[in-house]
């Protein structure tokens, strides 16, 4: 597994494991189980972690993975360990929010991670018309230099905020971002600012929720009611992309390319993505240990010239998804927006 360095101390595996697929929504979780997993994908080198203060009893599982870690492995070995979670204030919050909030939110992932400091804070903010993302994104700075944060991120601003937080003097260090081989909305703008900024990228959405897999070539087109969230939010991606048929045409170019290199379709939709400019990890949702394998060979992957070329082929015949990172989802009137929840925190907090 290739590891490199987000920030100075801060080194993380180029393949995350995701913690959305873990609060619910996706199936029964085991707890148990679920450490377990957990501690494989440490042990194989899959070192950081990926979660939210929204993601319903998540930061509590990997706290617990922590604690069981440390008496299995040892300390130096947990120094290993990278969690990376998110402040998601919720939408109906915005207006009120305070500093005490924000410090309250921040005890409490401290709390359920058992973490002194936690390694990385990636900051979210669902309406930019109230506008007061750059002072409390100040707040979160603060409470870096107080010791609580050692590094603060984003996820889903788009360029323009992202300039914003910048120039107001917040010491970002990375933004999460869908990334895909059918969503290239961070290389219009985002991917220029935050090489020249010395922010990486943070890509989920590489597996488009697991449509890119060998289970949907030659598959019939989902319709609602999907079976999950992911499938739901993924296939409207897909329909902005060209649609199922251009879909089609796509993954049987990877599974092309898959089995010339003995791998499989969502390891090469992945490995492409970690070849994009200023990409510093994919996060992979991954629920269990059961493609752990494909997922450690995702950075062994040497794709070719001639893979690109037909991959590009493909891309040259689809639609961009319009617009800014997720400007699409920020609509909640929309058909995009209408996946998301917004008040998930008031749950928790």
């Amino acid at each position: 597994m290739q590891h490199v360095e987000l920030a100075p101390g801060h080194r993380i595996s180029r393949v995350i494991k995701g913690g959305w697929q873990l609060a619910g929504g996706h199936g029964t979780v085991d707890r148990e189980t679920g450490i377990e997993d957990m501690i494989a994908f440490a042990d194989a080198g899959i070192t950081t972690f990926d979660c939210a203060d929204i993601y319903t009893g998540v930061e509590a599982l990997i706290g617990e993975f922590r604690r069981t870690y440390v008496r299995a492995r040892g300390v130096e070995a947990l120094t290993r360990i990278k969690v990376h979670t998110k402040f998601v204030p919720d939408l109906g919050n915005l207006a009120s929010l305070t500093r005490a909030d924000v410090v309250h939110a921040i005890e409490t992932s401290l709390s359920r991670l058992g973490m002194e400091r936690l390694d990385l804070v990636q900051f979210h903010w669902w309406d930019y018309e109230i506008d007061r993302q750059v002072e409390v994104a100040s707040w979160l700075t603060e409470l870096r230099q107080q010791g609580k944060i050692a590094n603060i991120g984003g996820t889903n601003f788009d360029t323009r905020q992202l300039q914003r937080l910048l120039d107001a003097g917040v010491p970002m260090v990375s933004m999460q971002v869908q990334y895909s081989l059918i969503d290239d909305r961070p290389a219009r703008a985002m991917a220029a600012l935050a090489a020249a900024s010395n922010v990486s990228l943070l890509c989920y959405g590489s597996v488009a929720g697991g449509l890119f897999s060998e289970r949907w070539l030659g598959a019939q087109e989902p319709a609602a009611p999907f079976e999950n969230r992911s499938l739901a939010k993924y296939k409207l991606i897909v329909d902005e992309f060209g649609g199922w048929e251009l879909f089609q045409d796509l993954l049987g170019v990877l599974a092309a390319i898959a089995r010339r290199h003995n791998c499989d379709i969502a390891s090469v939709a992945s490995r492409a993505v970690l070849e994009r400019p200023g990409v510093a990890a994919v996060i992979v949702g991954a629920r269990n240990r059961s493609h752990l394998v494909r997922n450690l060979g995702i950075t062994d992957l040497a794709l070719t010239a001639e893979d690109f070329g037909q991959i590009k082929l493909v891309l040259s015949r689809a639609k961009s998804v319009p617009g800014d990172v997720y400007g699409l989802e920020r609509d909640r009137n929309g058909k995009h927006g209408s996946v998301m929840k917004y008040n998930l925190n008031k749950q928790g907090h």
